[in-house]
């Protein structure tokens, strides 16, 4: 599979206005996907932002040309139901035939107990969670659908405007239940870092027993991976805006109702650094990120997305510019 790099659009940490021109200059930069987060609250308070996904996207494909836009990742169970994440994809795959694609994921409670939602087990959630892929499916292809599950159900649901083009479907997984649930029925397997030997020995077997239940070749879905990334050519200062991120490495963090971005961003803080180098980087060098993707594509990660954490990001996409023509040149085919 070709390789292709996407730039994340961090709505937790960027106001709407500067992501826009994040957004342009990936495009120009020679990104072929921008991936914006979706969050009701940040993983931090301290110069948290909080933008909603779901209007930077006609915003930012208004503003570029070409480049494909996306979730990173939308969880389709409390906040949002499944019939209206399926309405209002097909409206924007209308709007922008062949560049629109769903990312979706079971979720956090830091996005739905704000709003008054209960945080119900992994197990419930994955339940949950593939009803609800089910139920976007079924109203992108089929005439008024009546459905009755466990937890959503419709009642002769139709869309009338409906995408020009067939919206890929992004499922994100950091464990093999989820990575099944891809495997059955994403376009693209989407993960964060990881150790590779996880990759090899629990993701990557779930994400085939998945597909080959569902019928489908495991080679024809895409991989994806998140690096998250702070570079600067001071390492102290390149350390200092990752810090923010520490609280993603805490394990099962999702799965824990700790839903204020003050009491997630006082756990990050008991983060050791050595975790932090091991799932992200800090580097002074592009040298050092372009090992790293590379690391990646010899995994068999073709979809590589750069989360950057920089202290001066738009010095960082201009910088990157530079090594990212390179490995679009050495990965074409």
């Amino acid at each position: 599979m070709k390789v292709k790099f996407g730039y994340r659009a961090v709505t937790e940490q960027y106001p709407p206005d500067q992501l826009m021109g994040f957004a342009v200059r990936a495009e120009e930069s020679g990104f072929d996907f921008i991936c914006i987060s979706d969050h009701f609250h940040p993983w931090f308070h301290s110069r948290g932002q909080g933008s909603f996904a779901w209007v930077l996207i006609p915003a930012a494909a208004e503003r570029t040309r070409k480049i494909d836009i996306g979730t990173g990742v939308t969880t389709p169970l409390f906040r949002y139901s499944p019939g209206i994440v399926a309405q209002a994809f097909a409206t924007l795959g209308k709007m922008y035939p062949g560049r629109i694609y769903l990312g979706l994921g079971t979720g956090e409670a830091m996005n739905e107990i704000p709003l008054g939602h209960v945080w119900p087990d992994f197990g419930e959630r994955i339940e949950r969670f593939e009803e609800a892929v089910k139920v976007i499916k079924m109203l992108w292809k089929e005439d008024f659908v009546t459905f009755k599950g466990k937890y959503y159900s419709l009642r002769r649901a139709n869309l009338y405007t409906r995408p020009s083009k067939p919206i890929p479907l992004y499922i994100a997984a950091t464990g093999p239940r989820a990575a099944a649930v891809a495997g059955k029925y994403a376009d693209a397997f989407y993960t964060p870092p990881a150790d590779f030997d996880y990759y090899r020995g629990v993701l990557f077997p779930a994400l085939e027993r998945g597909a080959k239940e569902a019928g489908r070749s495991v080679d024809q879905i895409d991989k994806m991976v998140e690096i998250t990334l702070s570079y600067d050519k001071d390492y102290d200062t390149a350390l200092e805006g990752m810090r923010i991120w520490a609280a993603t490495l805490i394990p099962n963090m999702v799965s824990k109702p700790i839903y204020d971005p003050r009491e997630i961003e006082d756990l990050g803080r008991k983060v050791q650094l050595e975790k932090m180098n091991k799932y992200l980087l800090i580097c002074t060098d592009l040298e050092e990120i372009v090992a790293r993707i590379e690391d990646y594509i010899d995994l068999g990660f073709n979809l590589i997305q750069i989360h950057s954490s920089s202290p001066k990001e738009s010095e960082f996409i201009k910088e990157f510019t530079k090594v990212l023509q390179s490995l679009k040149e050495q990965h074409a085919t």
